[in-house]
């Protein structure tokens, strides 16, 4: 029995957790089981990068951040397209896995690395993957390893910034990862105490944010914390269209980030001090929380049993804290969004937290 691996697109906690859940689980059912590790995701598929894992392999890594096996970004887009020398990348990954003799191969990655595990699905190939993102953002599970991470240590960005706001009396902006989905800043932000939050899903308005920093003045509030989606956008701005939005930025200043652009306008606007911090690819990095560590194991074990009953073509999944499998077919190219009408929104909003938008 012969089980290709391999971990795809951006890195995130446990990642090398759900891996260990997944052999574990194998060694465990089969007396006689052959892990083939790809280096760089489906780099090494392409090029036939890989070499044969052993137990001792995925011992000790429960609590390691990263991933063993390494990772790299190969854009769904680009599958299609032949590679400089010519070669065709799926014909590449099809005659990697038929010449290894694979049973199965189990894809742990991200939305694109999805749809690239979809397409392979329907080149014929027995696949089994893993719902892995810091952005919480896969359809078809309630959660994904690597995203309670996330949240921990953004949550301690913005814990970290209000000692020295309350101190100086500033206005600062956290920028947290996500540029189409704001999960992990609307998490972040809750978990943070931010005065105002955020999200790529509701477009704010400039106007309304000014008024809520000062209506904090207004009460005796000293300074201000703005948890902001790498992926915000103005009212304006979502209006236009892509082509637009492009020809505008391109005579407009240009900023680093939306959070320096957003801080820029506050300052001009009210002549506060304002700040960015931007904690980027820490809230990658480190070793996973016990949540995720928990649910890696428990996601690995459910794909090892996939693999065990043949059912391939399917991603493991979280449904009600109860782990399930879901077709690649409806999960491949789907965002799960973040409801702008959902309590949690309503429930932040009561307490008097700004979204920006009214």
């Amino acid at each position: 029995m012969r089980i290709g691996m391999l971990t795809s697109g951006g890195d995130c906690q446990a990642l090398n957790a759900t891996m260990r859940g997944v052999a574990k689980a194998l060694y465990k059912m089969y007396e006689d089981v052959e892990i083939v590790g790809f280096e760089d995701g489906y780099k090494g598929l392409i090029y036939a990068d890989y070499h044969i894992m052993k137990p001792s392999d995925f011992s000790g890594i429960l609590t390691k951040g990263g991933t063993i096996l390494g990772t790299s970004r190969q854009p769904f887009k680009q599958m299609r397209v032949p590679d400089e020398s010519g070669l065709d990348k799926v014909e590449a990954m099809k005659h990697t896995y038929r010449k290894l003799k694979l049973e199965c191969l189990v894809v742990l990655g991200g939305n694109g690395s999805q749809k690239t595990a979809n397409l392979l699905r329907e080149e014929g190939l027995n696949i089994v993957s893993l719902p892995k993102t810091i952005d919480n953002d896969l359809w078809g599970t309630d959660m994904t390893f690597g995203f309670q991470s996330a949240v921990n240590i953004a949550t301690n960005a913005i814990d970290c910034i209000h000692t020295t706001a309350a101190s100086h009396g500033r206005v600062f902006i956290v920028e947290v990862m996500g540029h189409k989905v704001g999960w992990l800043t609307l998490h972040a932000g809750l978990a943070g105490g931010a005065d105002i939050i955020l999200l790529p899903e509701i477009p704010y308005d400039l106007d309304v944010i000014v008024e809520a920093l000062k209506e904090r003045n207004r009460q005796g509030k000293r300074f201000s914390i703005l948890a902001v989606a790498e992926g915000a956008i103005s009212k304006e701005d979502a209006a236009l269209s892509k082509k637009e939005l492009k020809e505008k930025k391109k005579n407009s200043v240009s900023y680093p980030s939306i959070a320096y652009e957003i801080g820029a306008q506050i300052t001009e606007r009210t002549g506060q001090e304002v700040r960015v911090t931007v904690p980027g690819h820490m809230q990658r990095g480190g070793e996973p929380c016990a949540y995720d560590r928990v649910l890696a194991t428990r996601l690995g074990a459910a794909a090892a049993k996939l693999i065990q009953e043949k059912k391939y073509g399917y991603m493991v999944a979280v449904k009600n804290d109860e782990i399930t499998s879901v077709p690649l077919e409806e999960v491949a190219g789907r965002l799960k969004m973040v409801d702008p009408n959902c309590s949690v929104i309503q429930e932040a909003k009561l307490i008097g937290i700004s979204f920006g938008d009214e």
